[in-house]
């Protein structure tokens, strides 16, 4: 069986249609965050893009828990998960039009998005390693740079009909959904390689932290969750901000956020490419160090002219997504092999709890501190990420 795997040659068809299906699956992640003023303007002044966004990270932990304690991708065909997924999370996201008058029941649809998604962001990871049981890091780089441009797609989609109904952006993203689905499904399938997690133990997290390379990768990547879903969910922000603030003429504002979040998958990508000459750990300590300091810049960013604050904005755009296919390869190969299907659920889980506070947080101080100095709050995420993510730096230069 070692000679089969060693001598398997991963056919070139794969990695384009896993990563066309995961950009077309992803794209009802912020499809509601793309049609925030419609939303807003049809319920009134109480809508705001953290909670929004909050329903479906909140989601998808629950569906995370629930997928990988009832073994859902281990009892199953991963890529039959990932199409029933993908249709459930369709539908779901549908559902945002017929309860376009009712914030709690948009919110509930939100939350059953992020769970379905549960069934296909970590399922297409495990898809991915059934058929890369070699060279996981190029391959997750790409995996993880289509889920960017998925995210940002429905931005892309706003940006091309300002003058189309707000369900257009809805229910593209749905039928967009489902496709991806279909592609994995009829297309392509699960590898021969298919891992096989064990059960869910809830020590597991803990009894991990004592390996002191995986506390680094998984501190690393907390402090990256800090940051990217906040900043994603708050861009469109901060460019409406910056235009009122400088009297200029008024940006294309969904097309910009398109332009900043899909520029994270030139970083995952670009990563994944470096990552067999330089490894993991230096390609996501660049990314990660050069957020912070964007973070860090972030009120003189606002400054500056519009078309160097535009260049700001997608180089940080690259790397602020960039580093987070080399923490999740990281946290797998330094997971204890007898803990890490649990391990790794956990770390998923607490990293997008913490971007549920880094989100909340950012809205309780929009209208209290000036819109210039609103991403400092982000600051801490990299700052601590990278303080402890050092030892795995250390360890790559020796």
């Amino acid at each position: 069986m070692d000679r089969v795997l060693s001598d398997y040659r991963t056919p070139i068809h794969v990695l384009p249609l896993l990563a066309l299906s995961t950009l077309f699956a992803s794209s009802v992640w912020f499809a509601a965050n793309a049609v925030m003023p419609s939303l807003a303007k049809a319920l009134g002044d109480g809508q705001t893009p953290a909670d929004i966004t909050t329903a479906v990270q909140l989601g998808f932990i629950v569906g995370t828990f629930t997928f990988a304690a009832l073994a859902i991708a281990d009892r199953f065909a991963p890529s039959r998960v990932f199409m029933i997924s993908s249709v459930l999370a369709a539908l779901s996201n549908y559902s945002v039009v017929w309860v376009s008058d009712q914030y709690s029941g948009i919110l509930i649809a939100r939350f059953l998005v992020g769970f379905f998604l549960a069934g296909i962001y970590p399922v297409g990871m495990k898809i991915a390693v059934s058929w890369y049981p070699k060279g996981l890091g190029m391959a997750l780089g790409f995996l993880v740079g289509a889920l960017v441009l998925g995210t940002a797609f429905p931005h892309l989609i706003r940006a091309l009909g300002q003058d189309w109904p707000w369900q257009t952006v809805i229910q593209t993203t749905s039928v967009s959904a489902t496709i991806g689905g279909l592609i994995i499904w009829i297309l392509l399938g699960d590898g021969p390689n298919r891992p096989v997690a064990g059960e869910l133990h809830p020590r597991a997290l803990i009894d991990a932290f004592r390996q002191r390379n995986f506390r680094a990768s998984a501190c690393g990547y907390f402090g990256h969750m800090w940051e990217l879903y906040t900043f994603w969910a708050f861009v469109p922000l901060w460019l409406v901000a910056y235009q009122e603030w400088h009297q200029i003429d008024p940006l294309p504002v969904s097309l910009w956020s398109f332009l900043i979040i899909a520029a994270g998958s030139i970083g995952c990508a670009g990563g994944g490419l470096l990552t067999p000459r330089i490894g993991p750990p230096p390609v996501a300590g660049i990314q990660l160090s050069v957020s912070g300091i964007c973070c860090l810049l972030s009120p003189l960013i606002f400054l500056l002219p519009v078309e160097a604050f535009l260049l700001a904005l997608l180089i940080w755009g690259v790397a602020v997504a960039g580093d987070s296919p080399q923490f999740s390869a990281l946290n797998a190969v330094n997971a204890p092999p007898q803990l890490a299907g649990s391990a790794l659920t956990m770390v998923n889980c607490i990293g997008f709890s913490i971007s549920i506070v880094s989100l909340q947080a950012m809205e309780a101080l929009v209208g209290v501190l000036p819109d210039q100095w609103l991403f400092l709050i982000l600051v801490p995420g990299p700052l601590l990420g990278m303080l402890y993510f050092k030892p795995l730096l250390q360890d790559q230069t020796r």
